[in-house]
């Protein structure tokens, strides 16, 4: 997939030089606790397809393919996959990759149960954020998850906000209706539909 616009090849640019070198790596190899916490919860609700968006150098793409999910991994770096590449096939991990950005995801339509997002869509405008928080509700399967990185409000963690409530509305107007329930210390967004955990 092509990388438009001068301001993502800039980052893309700069995320690749951060990736060539085992000292831009570094603070980017172990997964986040935030994320470690909410495998017992996909797999309660049966989550098997995921998407991780913006996956960089893959530390949460291996965990999650580590667990037994059928991972596809998608970033803008080359050097960044490259390094999720080789990780992946010392590991022995399937995990599909894709060059590309969260603005316009080559992904069909209601493909993933879960979609990971970290430290990754909140970066630009909020017309920025708006076309990727569309596109992320585009590949999710209805009455699916997404968890990301604190994009709406990074001091609370969003549960049961229903799909159809933030589809065609911008970012600002999400957030403004957003219910906030009491802070939490992990800078987590979940978003999912009213569905009931399967038993």
């Amino acid at each position: 997939m092509a990388i438009d616009g001068a301001v993502s090849q800039t980052a893309v640019e700069a995320w690749d030089k951060r990736w060539a070198t085992s000292e831009g790596r570094a603070d980017w190899l172990e997964p986040h606790p935030a994320v470690v916490a909410i495998l017992s919860e996909l797999h309660a609700r049966g989550a098997r397809r995921v998407l991780d968006l913006g996956c960089g150098v893959g530390r949460h793409a291996l965990l999650l393919a580590e667990h037994g999910f059928d991972v596809e991994a998608i970033d803008g770096s080359l050097a960044g996959l490259a390094v999720v590449r080789e990780t992946a096939a010392a590991r022995g991990l399937p995990v599909s990759l894709h060059q590309g950005l969260a603005d316009a995801l080559p992904f069909p339509d209601a493909g993933f149960d879960f979609v990971l997002s970290w430290n990754v869509i909140h970066h630009g405008t909020l017309g920025d954020l708006g076309r990727r928080l569309g596109e992320i509700w585009r590949v999710l399967r209805p009455a699916e998850a997404a968890a990301g990185d604190g994009a709406l409000d990074p001091r609370c963690e969003l549960r049961h906000w229903p799909r159809d409530r933030t589809r065609d509305k911008p970012a600002a107007e999400v957030r403004r209706e957003a219910p906030h329930p009491k802070p939490v210390a992990a800078t987590t967004l979940a978003v999912n539909s009213s569905k009931r955990r399967r038993r």
